[in-house]
């Protein structure tokens, strides 16, 4: 019997048809040369594997015993068959018909009878290209995870014929154990207890995290913290989240990402950021909903200290209030690199432990909201939330066909219509977007992250006069 950690369950019980908690992956690769018909069909199964390649957890659904808290427990009916699903695109454009049914497959609940992963196999109209669509639920692993899954179970020559199962990528059994444990905040906190100056210090480190947001509440500090349940809630960008979803993506090459870091001297997460408030402004401004206040985004940050190489959560979520609404892209990136600082410095100010608690209160005040249905008469979290996914620098390939585009499709987040991940991948640094059925126009956003790049490097090296 696998235990089943605090957080695996959050996410199974909290979950709804109207929010499903799951994430996704999806993968646009380009046939081979003179690939045979059945390439796709037998690529994949080369990837996907037999059932007995299928390493727990993913041959595993959730129990729930009389005498015993729910565990992981064997599917005696597991079968491959019933995770593969194929689909033929209809229409005009292999991307956009592409992105119409990666809504419509990533809206659904996953079933919770048998082992709750999907792959969903798409062709049609280009016969040059075809794209997997991978879901699986939060509860067996987070986006990040998911992520490094699909790619370190790919090929990076082009020469290799036979592909591994995806599950041969994941750690060890004893790692995911660590993994197990990690996401449990209260056997975290438990453990810390073992040593009581570990202990004091995530105690202190959390007092230190409340004690900003007093003096922050108080006026006795300026945008040195963000402030939870401030922003703006009337925008499209919030509100109760609702059945049905819509995706689309972005992609800006790395050179260009690059070459505005080395012009103005900030880290890859301040140009995406700049972009994205000003993708976001111009969208509120099509939508005739623009606010005066900047927009508060709430950002996975990384927990691990160097060296440490385990599986599992090892994040918080910290708020990030990015702009003052400006026409001029280099102040906005000059205000979002000093709040990123601040975020920074408040991160590593505190122990893991601390960040981790602070995480899960501000997220269980927010979960209570959405489960009492209230979400449209209390203020969100943050606007929207934004991650960053560190991905290959080098082109991947399933059996000969080049993975041209990889794009994680995450969760919302109660309160939130958006979710928008960033994932880095052979020279591009490309955008998933993933919206409730309630947001409109949806579309640009997606241009108008591709304008925010180009207005913001316009900005920069144009000669500015006092």
């Amino acid at each position: 019997m696998a235990k089943l950690s605090i957080m695996d369950l959050a996410f199974f019980a909290t979950e709804t048809e109207a929010s499903p908690k799951h994430v996704g992956g999806m993968m646009l690769f380009r046939k081979p040369a003179n690939a045979p018909a059945d390439f796709v069909e037998s690529a994949v199964r080369d990837y996907v594997g037999r059932a007995e390649d299928v390493q727990p957890p993913f041959n595993q659904v959730i129990e729930f015993g009389r005498l015993s808290l729910p565990h992981w427990s064997q599917d005696p009916n597991f079968h491959i068959d019933n995770h593969i699903f194929h689909h033929t695109l209809e229409g005009d454009d292999f991307r956009d018909s592409l992105y119409e049914l990666a809504g419509q497959l990533h809206g659904p609940v996953l079933p919770r009878d048998k082992p709750m992963w999907e792959v969903h196999i798409v062709e049609g109209i280009d016969p040059e290209r075809f794209a997997l669509y991978i879901k699986l639920h939060h509860a067996y692993a987070d986006g990040v995870t998911m992520s490094s899954i699909l790619a370190n179970s790919l090929s990076k020559s082009p020469r290799a014929k036979r592909a591994n199962p995806m599950w041969a990528a994941l750690p060890s059994k004893k790692r995911l154990e660590n993994a197990a444990d990690s996401v449990s905040i209260t056997k975290s906190l438990l453990k810390l207890g073992g040593k009581s100056g570990d202990y004091i210090k995530s105690t202190l480190g959390l007092y230190k995290l409340s004690a900003q947001l007093v003096l922050e509440l108080a006026n006795l500090t300026k945008n040195a913290v963000a402030v939870p349940f401030k922003a703006n809630a009337n925008t499209p960008l919030n509100g109760r989240v609702v059945a049905g979803r819509q995706v689309t993506t972005a992609a800006v090459p790395m050179t260009k990402v690059n070459h505005l870091r080395e012009l103005t001297r900030s880290t890859l997460n301040h140009i995406a950021l700049t972009c994205v408030d000003g993708a976001l402004h111009r969208y509120l401004q099509e939508v005739d909903a623009d606010i005066d206040q900047p927009i508060t985004i709430q950002m996975p940050v990384n927990l691990r200290r160097r060296g440490d190489n385990s599986m599992g959560n090892k994040i918080g979520i910290v708020l990030v209030e990015l702009a003052n609404r400006t026409e001029d892209p280099y102040e906005r990136l000059r205000e979002i690199g000093f709040t990123l600082r601040n975020v920074r410095y408040q991160v590593d100010g505190v122990p893991p432990a601390s960040v981790m608690a602070y995480t899960v209160l501000l997220g269980s005040v927010s979960q209570l909201s959405e489960l009492l249905h209230i979400e449209d008469r209390v203020p969100p979290l943050g606007n929207t939330l934004v991650s960053n996914v560190p991905g290959p620098e080098k082109a991947l390939y399933l059996n000969g066909a080049k993975l041209e585009e990889m794009y994680p499709i995450s969760a919302l987040t109660p309160g939130c219509h958006l979710n928008i991940t960033l994932y880095s991948y052979d020279g591009r640094l490309q955008f998933g977007l993933v919206a409730s059925s309630a947001m409109p126009r949806l579309e640009v956003l997606s241009d108008y992250i591709h304008d925010a790049f180009n207005d913001l490097e316009a900005a920069v090296t144009t000669p500015r006069h006092p």
